[in-house]
């Protein structure tokens, strides 16, 4: 016990050093690759109906599959990664994404096509709840809520690569194209993550201490921090039982998908029945969206400075205040404007949940279960939004959904602010 203990302690204290960088590298291009997934399929979805590979309700089926397969990842992952360990998982899933990717390619009919892409899909899911989770047990306790909002800011640039390559491969050489590259690219990360280190946390917690003990050492080539050293590092180790955990892990992760998909996939429609045409305009989603990464730099940076609490509950607010505004806009200039910092708040708020608070409040023994509990949910409350939405535009007035925004995005406040515990630079065995 003693020894898990010193372990433990320097596991903490380790500063950034050639291992640690190695492991951001390989875990950042994992993320983007997930990002750029999503504008793939969107892509891909859009070309096979055109091109009649897929009927309009074949389509739907398509993207449901990889809905469906992103839930399913989350829970397998978990498991995998608490009973097996993390490197196993880790590898599994791309390994798992990038061979029934490429065999995406080969569909004959869009029967194929589907079931491949749910298959695909649970790789995919799996790598999200993953990587923050192993760069949250990689980085150092000062600086870890910096370099695992990092992490988000790298995912999404993912974003304009997944644009990129779909607008340069369908047009002159066909959706299939897109299965070859992406496909291609994990199975090289893959080969690249062949000597992936194993978590030393884990390794601890399993007992192979001489074995956590090669790698603590590998990540001290840099020195280590002083704990309490100065007056803002202070550090914790209260215990937080698994029901406190989940119960906040997963209403802050669902609130923040759910307001973030929500917006980003209805604000244009929903505007465009208020008569807003400029929400249809290439230049106005770009000018939106580029809001998300200056978002997830700015959680980034804000974790670390005045706590996980204080950054998350106060954007949840924003988030709920900006998204009435919002739909109350009638001009160009304020819907562009207060658009950007909308999304810039929704993507504060996912590097601050989803890349640094939801890993910190579970145990070592429990993390990746406690990780993909949350996503899981919260993946399956994003899938089944479309269909409320639709209800609800059947019914109320679009703006409504504005004021359901708000609604989740306030009571998600709450439940962080008031059960929520602050995991600022915590010890967490």
């Amino acid at each position: 016990m003693e020894q898990s203990l010193q372990l433990q302690t320097r596991v903490d204290q380790a500063k950034e050093s050639p291992l640690f960088y190695k492991v951001f590298g390989l875990v950042g291009a994992g993320m983007m690759l997930d990002a750029a997934d999503v504008y793939m399929a969107s892509a891909i979805n859009s070309t096979i109906i055109s091109t009649k590979f897929a009927t309009l309700t074949q389509g739907s089926f398509f993207l449901s599959a990889g809905f469906l397969g992103l839930f399913i990842g989350s829970l397998v992952a978990g498991y995998l990664g608490d009973f097996y360990g993390r490197r196993r998982a880790y590898q599994l899933n791309l390994l798992l994404f990038g061979v029934f990717t490429l065999l995406g390619s080969l569909s004959p009919n869009i029967y194929i096509l589907i079931c491949l892409r749910l298959v695909a899909a649970i790789g995919l899911g799996a790598e999200v709840v993953t990587g923050y989770a192993v760069i949250n047990e990689f980085a150092p306790v000062k600086t870890r809520g910096k370099w695992s909002g990092a992490i988000a800011v790298v995912a999404n640039l993912g974003a304009p690569l997944g644009l990129l390559l779909s607008t340069f491969l369908i047009a002159p050489f066909g959706w299939r194209a897109m299965f070859i590259v992406i496909g291609s690219f994990a199975l090289l990360l893959w080969i690249a993550r062949r000597h992936f280190p194993e978590s030393p946390r884990w390794l601890i917690t399993q007992g192979r201490t001489a074995e956590a003990a090669t790698i603590i050492h590998q990540l001290e080539r840099n020195g280590s921090y002083e704990l309490n050293s100065d007056g803002d590092f202070l550090t914790t180790n209260s215990h937080i039982s698994k029901g406190r955990g989940l119960f906040v892990g997963i209403v802050a992760v669902s609130a923040a998908l759910v307001c973030q998909y929500t917006f980003t996939s209805w604000a244009p429609s929903l505007l465009v029945r208020q008569g807003i045409n400029i929400v249809h305009s290439i230049g106005f989603s770009a000018l939106m969206m580029a809001g998300a990464p200056f978002g997830a730099l700015l959680g980034g940076l804000l974790v670390d400075r005045i706590g996980r609490k204080w950054t998350i509950t106060p954007s949840f607010l924003l988030v709920a205040i900006l998204g009435l505004f919002y739909a109350h806009q009638s001009t160009t200039i304020g819907t562009v404007i207060n658009g950007f910092l909308l999304t810039m708040m929704m993507y504060v708020l996912i590097a601050s949940i989803l890349s640094v608070y939801v890993s910190e409040l579970f145990e070592t023994s429990f993390r990746f279960r406690g990780v993909g509990y949350a996503n899981a949910v919260g993946k399956l409350l994003s899938t089944l939004t479309p269909y409320l939405v639709a209800l609800i535009l059947t019914t109320f007035n679009p703006s409504f959904i504005f004021y359901i925004i708000a609604t989740v995005a306030v009571l998600a406040a709450l439940v962080v602010g008031v059960f929520g515990p602050e995991t600022k630079q915590r010890i967490i065995h």
